[in-house]
């Protein structure tokens, strides 16, 4: 059994959709390796529009996770490749309502970047991640 113990230190400004740190001990630590919004022939899913990539890339995480039996909620670091940081920040009320869809309110340590580009030039987000189980 593990337990983790989210980090928000009340001399930083409080976050939103994220955590600053998590604290996880005992259980199984799983690697999942970037994820992106291809479907099951390869395919991004939502070519040009970053919620639907968004929503398809944790469609393929949770799928995953469930075969690697761990739930969505067991995540304790998250890293977000995107294309487009603006485009991010545009539709972040949208990308935040799937977010809670599958994680509820649990928020892992977050990281975002911009990068130029992608494995797949279609795709526009790319999502990696820990969990401890």
């Amino acid at each position: 059994m593990s337990s983790a113990t989210v980090v928000n230190p009340d001399s930083l400004p409080r976050p939103t959709g994220y955590s600053y740190a998590v604290s996880a001990s005992g259980g199984r630590t799983v690697h999942f390796a970037g994820h992106t919004a291809a479907d099951a022939q390869g395919k991004i899913v939502g070519p040009g529009s970053l919620r639907a990539q968004f929503e398809q890339v944790l469609l393929n995480l949770q799928a995953t996770a469930e075969a690697a039996r761990v739930g969505l909620t067991h995540f304790v670091k998250l890293t977000l490749y995107v294309t487009d940081v603006q485009a991010y920040q545009a539709d972040a009320e949208q990308i935040g309502a799937i977010y809670r869809r599958f994680f509820g309110s649990h928020y892992p340590a977050m990281t975002l970047l911009q990068v130029p580009r992608l494995w797949d030039e279609q795709a526009m987000i790319e999502i990696e991640g820990v969990a401890v189980a």
